[in-house]
């Protein structure tokens, strides 16, 4: 049988959310207010452990999405996420909010729900939903527009095929997400087992003294490490084609550890090397992440090493310490800080005995994520190779 061209609007409806007030908005619930920053850009669905926004009251029971629900981003809320669409997940209670669109009555004589999921997210689609969009800041769409899209799609039997093949790539890298979630959870709750409760290995036979155990001592930031303020280069050296080095502003281009790149300078002002820790320093404050190649910091952001090659504690000592946005920091529109601000806080130093032994093993934690990171990585690039070509019939199943 040949593929078909068909309107997405005779397919499918669209179902805008609900609009839940901010007031009702708190760090924990039993309800998670989707936002389209639950949504990753090449699609699927993107849980954020801390940034996550709880409903506090009962929501109206026609938002409440069940899982298996097909939604996506109407919004633009971040570079590239409109049309990004995702599957609502089996753990967890989340709300239709009104930047997202769910679909409904889908008649799966013609399409079925997984690949039009995966036809979200083709450039084909993208292409359509974005020079359709409406907008200058913040771009949006709207279900008329996704309506007049038009597809060839392949019988039946074929979707399932395709969507078989792309599954076993993303239930590979969905099992690598959960397992780095779990290792980071295990060597934040390390650290807190020993720097916070105390309760680190041979504790029972030290001597707590103000309010420390003996030979620890609270240090400065700038005393267990060195910080980099960014300073951003003027715009005509920003680019998108690879020339120079990679340019980091701010919070962008963050990942669950690890910052993508984007942009880049061919001018160079302030330095990260690989490895360093980079601390946001505006809007929001404290959000951390890591860069694994030299870049070109920008003003929002700041680089920090350890003076003593113990990046990981100093890894988790920060994210101990800003565990929440916009601890430090002052402004009457968004929060920022300043050099002598962040290099002033305050950590802990244990007995360098305790300090090798947790870095030792917190250092093994961190490469196993970067590992499987790094494997993500290449099964989404041999995924989003084969979507397309798979999409439009190019490679025959």
């Amino acid at each position: 049988m040949s593929w078909q061209e068909v309107a997405l609007g005779d397919c499918f409806t669209i179902k805008h959310g609900w609009a839940f007030k901010s007031q009702y908005f708190g760090d924990s619930g039993e309800h998670i207010v989707l936002t389209p920053g639950n949504f990753y850009e090449p699609g699927g669905f993107r849980s954020r452990p801390g940034k996550d926004r709880f409903y506090t009251i009962e929501p109206p029971d026609d938002f409440v999405l069940r899982p298996g629900d097909l939604v996506i981003a109407m919004t633009e809320q971040g570079e590239g996420l409109l049309g990004s669409s995702a599957l609502i997940p089996e753990d967890g209670s989340y709300l239709h909010n009104q930047r997202i669109g769910l679909i409904e009555n889908l008649d799966e004589r013609k399409l079925i729900k997984w690949f039009l999921y995966r036809l979200f997210n083709t450039p084909q689609v993208r292409g359509q939903i974005q020079a359709t969009a409406s907008g200058t800041k913040v771009r949006h769409t709207a279900p008329k527009r996704i309506y007049k899209i038009k597809v060839a799609i392949p019988p039946v039997s074929i979707q399932r095929k395709i969507s078989d093949i792309l599954s076993a790539y993303d239930d590979l890298i969905e099992n690598n997400r959960r397992r780095i979630a779990l290792l980071e959870e295990a060597a934040r709750l390390l650290y807190r087992e020993w720097f916070v409760h105390f309760r680190f290995p041979g504790h029972e036979h030290v001597k707590i003294i103000d309010g420390l155990p003996e030979g620890w001592e609270p240090r400065t930031l700038v005393e267990l490490a060195e910080v980099v303020m960014g300073q951003s280069p003027k715009s005509q050296y920003y680019n998108e084609a690879g020339d120079g080095l990679p340019f980091h502003q701010g919070v962008t281009d963050y990942g669950f550890r690890f910052v993508s790149h984007r942009i880049y300078s061919t001018a160079v002002t302030k330095l990260a090397e690989a490895g360093d820790i980079l601390v946001s320093v505006r809007a929001p404050v404290g959000r951390i992440n890591i860069t694994r190649d030299k870049i070109v910091l920008g003003r929002g952001l700041a680089a920090v090493r350890s003076r003593t090659e113990h990046q990981s504690f100093l890894l988790y000592a920060l994210k101990n310490r800003f565990y929440s946005e916009d601890i430090i920091g002052t402004g009457a529109i968004y929060a920022a800080t300043n050099k002598k601000e962040l290099e002033g806080q305050i950590l802990i130093e244990p007995h360098k005995v305790v300090l090798a032994e947790f870095e030792e093993q917190a250092r093994d934690i961190d490469q196993i994520i970067e590992n499987l990171t790094t494997q993500n990585e290449k099964l989404a690039q041999a995924r989003n190779l084969l979507l397309p070509r798979l999409m439009n019939g190019e490679i025959a199943v």
